[in-house]
């Protein structure tokens, strides 16, 4: 088994691919804006998930990364606001990819504290 056969990890990895195809389509002003901070943050959870399974063996930085992931999850939701009460996508996008990082730091959340009972 590896991160790529975590549930969590595939959730977020396809969610992010959503949202990078989506911020495709946002005006030229946020090229280095809200679009690159959006994308940023919605592949930094994977990212993380990935290189702390990488050290699950020390679970103790395991789980730092997965807090690292958890705050990009809460920093993509603040980042689909701004794109939603700026006009750059619709209530309907913004409400399920939302519920997708809702989800996700959820499952992390539950991970963290399954880890953390065996230490």
């Amino acid at each position: 088994m590896n991160y790529k056969d975590l549930n969590i990890y595939k959730n977020s990895y396809t969610t992010s691919l959503v949202i990078h195809k989506l911020t495709l389509k946002f005006p030229k002003i946020e090229l280095y804006g809200l679009d690159d901070q959006l994308r940023r943050s919605t592949k930094s959870i994977p990212a993380n998930i990935a290189e702390g399974y990488g050290k699950k063996h020390y679970k103790k930085e395991w789980i730092k990364f997965l807090y690292i992931a958890l705050g990009s999850c809460d920093e993509t939701i603040v980042h689909l606001d701004y794109a939603k009460d700026l006009g750059y996508i619709s209530r309907d996008q913004h409400k399920k990819l939302a519920e997708k990082y809702t989800i996700t730091g959820k499952q992390i959340r539950s991970l963290i504290n399954k880890i953390s009972s065996d230490i």
